[in-house]
């Protein structure tokens, strides 16, 4: 008995496990939905099916991150784009911390450790990003 290695059904089989997660998480969602409305936010982020949705959200996310990397144009250098990238986040995080210390019930401490969160949620996958973009810049050459 052979492999079969005919493109065509590999390509079939893709689009069946990307209808088959679709169907999922459309699942996933109404249940939470669900759960929701009767039980409230807190009922909903107790519920087993929370983590699996932001589990597999984030892994979609990091691997959808390659594929764009790979095709988009070369315009700029991968050091350039880290730079701005980086800059962008810190101005982003910045405001987000300062709007946080004026925020009635907060403290100018709640705005930094918001704004360091925010900043080191940020900086994963801009650093995932910067290293894929260096990785195909060396496979380039």
């Amino acid at each position: 008995m052979q492999k079969i290695k005919d493109e065509r059904l590999l390509l079939k089989n893709l689009q069946n496990l990307r209808i088959a997660y679709m169907l999922q998480t459309i699942g996933i969602i109404g249940i939470l939905g669900y759960v929701f409305i009767t039980k409230g936010l807190d009922g909903m982020r107790k519920n087993p099916l929370w983590f699996v949705f932001i589990l597999t959200t984030v892994v979609s996310a990091f691997l959808s991150m390659n594929i764009s990397v790979e095709y988009e144009s070369r315009k700029r250098s991968s050091k350039q784009s880290f730079l701005i990238s980086l800059v962008v986040l810190t101005l982003i995080s910045t405001i987000i911390g300062i709007l946080t210390s004026f925020t009635e019930g907060f403290t100018a401490m709640n705005g930094v450790f918001i704004a360091g969160i925010v900043f080191l949620c940020g900086v994963v996958p801009i650093s995932y990003v910067y290293y894929l973009r260096k990785k195909i810049d060396n496979q380039a050459d």
